[in-house]
């Protein structure tokens, strides 16, 4: 067969797109992906461990993601700015744990209009367009909500230490313990507030609670996480008090929680770290590399009976609440405290 100039030409450049593309391919394949972390405030110890189990992720170790956790300082506009610099920076993904569930709307939807997925872990975006890994906080409120009804018999005034005024967990985790609540009339709520999710600013209003409602006053304390628990306990204890006089209610397992839950301190459910931020990075990834992606962390297999992989293309990624008891408390501090 002979060929003419002008199909040789084609056959050339034909030979040369292949080549060229076949080397894109190979770049693909080796592409390093850069992505940020933009967590709400890093003082306490739940987001102290999620950022810890992101840079366990088997991507992150072998150096196919290069994370990069920005601390938004309890503070939406901090993060919104965060998000820009991403955005700026042409960051491939972005993982979104927001301190306020609408302030970042506007810059989620910048970085979207960049084609630069963003995918919520832990709390929630307002914007159906986000996929969410993590827990469902109504839920969540409602088991420390029964808790503390269990404890009390249905009888008893009690206090709520909320969360950051704003965030989708203390939005949510307050409107499962008021179902619960408005079900038990003999339980009535005497004071909420927020603490921040800080130990130490939960303390000090514990203590201000303690003294306006001296006497047995206070019943019982509904802490929306565990940081906020333990500094409700320690002024319990320092008032001279145990905590089967003013029992402690939470969510978030984190280890000082566990190791408290064990000796009988305060009531939790564990919330999974891990399972939130590499699950977050898993979705991530398969956004970036297609359908051809296979989730890499171990949380699919520790959770197969209650999250499902899919095609990776869900928005929303449920985890269960798992009771810490005194027959798993010792493993679950291994999990949370000891994954490496």
């Amino acid at each position: 067969m002979k060929l003419s100039s002008t199909t040789f030409g084609t056959s050339l450049f034909t030979l040369a797109t292949a080549s060229l593309l076949a080397s894109g391919m190979a770049l693909a394949e080796g592409k390093t992906y850069k992505i940020g972390a933009a967590v709400y405030g890093l003082k306490g110890q739940f987001m102290q461990n999620w950022v810890r189990e992101l840079k366990q992720h088997p991507a992150v170790k072998d150096g196919r993601v290069q994370i990069t956790v920005f601390d938004g300082n309890y503070d939406a506009l901090t993060q919104n700015n965060q998000i820009e610099t991403m955005v700026t920076q042409r960051y491939d993904a972005i993982i979104f744990v927001p301190i306020d569930t609408k302030a970042g709307v506007g810059a989620v939807a910048r970085a979207q209009e960049n084609d630069i997925p963003v995918i919520a872990s832990n709390t929630k975006v307002a914007s159906a367009s986000v996929p969410y890994v993590g827990n469902d906080d109504v839920e969540g409120g409602r088991l420390q909500a029964q808790a503390m009804v269990d404890k009390l018999q249905g009888k008893g005034n009690v206090v709520i230490i909320q969360g950051p005024i704003g965030q989708s967990a203390q939005i949510d985790r307050e409107k499962g313990e008021m179902e619960v609540l408005k079900k038990n009339p003999g339980i009535k709520v005497i004071e909420m507030k927020t603490a921040n999710w800080s130990r130490a600013e939960a303390l000090s209003l514990t203590e201000d609670w303690l003294n306006a409602h001296p006497n047995g006053g206070i019943s019982g304390i509904i802490a929306q996480n565990d940081d906020m628990a333990l500094g409700a306990l320690q002024a319990v204890k320092s008032r001279g008090l145990s905590p089967s006089d003013v029992p402690v209610t939470s969510i978030d397992g984190m280890p000082d929680a566990i190791q408290a839950a064990k000796k009988g301190n305060i009531t939790t459910f564990l919330q999974d770290a891990q399972a939130q931020s590499q699950g977050a990075l898993d979705v991530a990834l398969r956004t970036l590399a297609g359908k051809d992606y296979k989730p890499q962390s171990v949380i699919w297999e520790r959770y197969a009976q209650d999250v499902k992989w899919g095609d990776g293309t869900d928005k929303l990624y449920i985890l269960p609440w798992v009771p810490v008891t005194n027959a798993n408390a010792d493993a679950l501090y291994q999990q949370v405290a000891g994954s490496k």
